[in-house]
């Protein structure tokens, strides 16, 4: 039988019922739209999360107060509550730790800070020159804050984008001006450039001022809450971290390494954490949305089981007349096939426009990716070949006596 021969026959008995065709194609078309949807949601979120921790810092090393806890551990001592690192532990890493790049120390707490009538709670970082090096920040107005600064206590600050429009209002230059943060007047000496929210704090809603600063005037002791480290690429952060473990143990007068009292993560590590649960993420949005393929796939077998009792009398003759049994297998695979095939089209193309209409609302940005798409026909077809095998095989195994005598 020409091949020519089989798709003719085939569109003759998908058209001959419309109806029945197409509400049997919508099983895989809602399937087929929501593996799609799913998985650029689960990709476009790992994406995003991703973005954000590549732009905390770049090959960054976070040293943090507190002592590691292992999983499943009480958090009656919080590590953002502990006081264990101070300034010398950071000028320590300075001198000692080659392999370091920049370190800024920084202490932060929340603050209500106040402008010519408007006031916001946020966050306020005390640090140093580095910081801006060490955590990827770029200026918008004015300069950050100098070394100078920090060794003067000077009362100066730099505000983070929305923290600058909060106070001061949208597209206003407050560079020169001044705000009192927990009573305390500060003047304002640079804004940094958005950068967007991030897992980590956005640093768009934070102010910044010198730590010596903070230290003296807010927080009113000497310790810090984070020390950024930036290794000199990202090959040596493993052993830039070994190193610092090995300098504060020895500072801190540790012998017992997991009696530390800090905690050290690198960033390599916390982006292959995200990404591992975000993919898993991904994976089980896929196996919810391939739930509805299957139920597709059932109502295709049954389509085509119902289409093989329908056809018993053509079976029959088509048998009669020299069909082997091989061709009219053939015919029933391929009309399941191609329902599935077409199904999957509209399917990825609907999912597709899903997926462009959720990130057009704002609340995720989605990503579609070939692999997906090639994934959604491959399953489609697979659909196709296992759920019309049993009704195509029934329909070839008829015998074509009973077949022709069948009312």
């Amino acid at each position: 039988m020409k091949t020519i021969d089989i798709l003719h026959e085939t569109y003759a008995a998908l058209a001959s019922n419309k109806v029945r065709s197409g509400l049997t194609m919508l099983g895989i078309i809602i399937g087929i739209s929501s593996v799609i949807a799913m998985v650029s949601i689960g990709q476009g979120a790992q994406a995003s999360i991703q973005s954000s921790i590549q732009s905390i810092g770049s090959n960054l090393i976070l040293i943090m107060p507190g002592q590691q806890r292992a999983p499943g551990a009480q958090v009656s001592a919080a590590r953002g509550s502990a006081r264990s690192l101070t300034l010398a532990d950071s000028e320590a890493i300075t001198k000692d730790i080659t392999l370091a790049k920049a370190v800024a120390p920084e202490t932060s707490s929340r603050y209500q800070v106040t402008s010519k009538g408007k006031n916001s709670n946020t966050s306020i970082v005390g640090t140093v020159a580095a910081y801006p090096s060490v955590r990827n920040v770029e200026m918008d107005m004015g300069t950050f804050i100098s070394e100078q600064n920090v060794k003067s206590l000077s009362k100066v600050a730099v505000l983070g984008a929305t923290a600058s429009e909060d106070l001061f209002g949208l597209d206003a230059n407050p560079v020169g001006q001044t705000i009192r943060i927990n009573s305390v007047v500060f003047k304002i000496i640079g804004v940094t450039k958005a950068k967007g929210g991030s897992g980590f704090g956005s640093q768009d809603d934070m102010i910044f001022i010198p730590i010596t600063s903070a230290q003296r005037f807010l927080a009113g002791d000497d310790y810090v809450s984070t020390i950024s480290v930036q290794a000199k690429d990202s090959e040596s952060m493993a052993e830039a971290q070994q190193q610092i473990t090995d300098l504060l143990l020895k500072n801190h007068h540790i012998t017992d390494p997991t009696l530390a009292d800090f905690s050290i993560m690198n960033q390599a590590d916390i982006l292959a954490t995200a990404s591992s649960i975000t993919g898993v993420f991904t994976i089980l949005l896929a196996a919810i949305a391939g739930i509805s393929l299957v139920v597709g796939g059932i109502g295709i077998m049954n389509m085509m089981l119902t289409t093989v009792t329908e056809r018993t009398r053509e079976i029959g003759l088509r048998k009669a007349i020299g069909a082997k049994r091989a061709d009219i297998n053939i015919q029933f695979l391929i009309e399941a096939v191609m329902l599935t095939f077409v199904g999957g089209v509209i399917g990825v193309l609907l999912g597709w426009g899903i997926s462009i209409g959720i990130s057009a609302t704002g609340l995720i940005q989605t990503q579609i990716t070939l692999s997906s798409v090639l994934l959604a026909f491959g399953v489609s077809a697979g659909i196709g070949i296992i759920f019309g095998y049993y009704p195509a095989r029934r329909a070839a195994m008829l015998n074509p006596i009973d077949a022709l005598r069948y009312e």
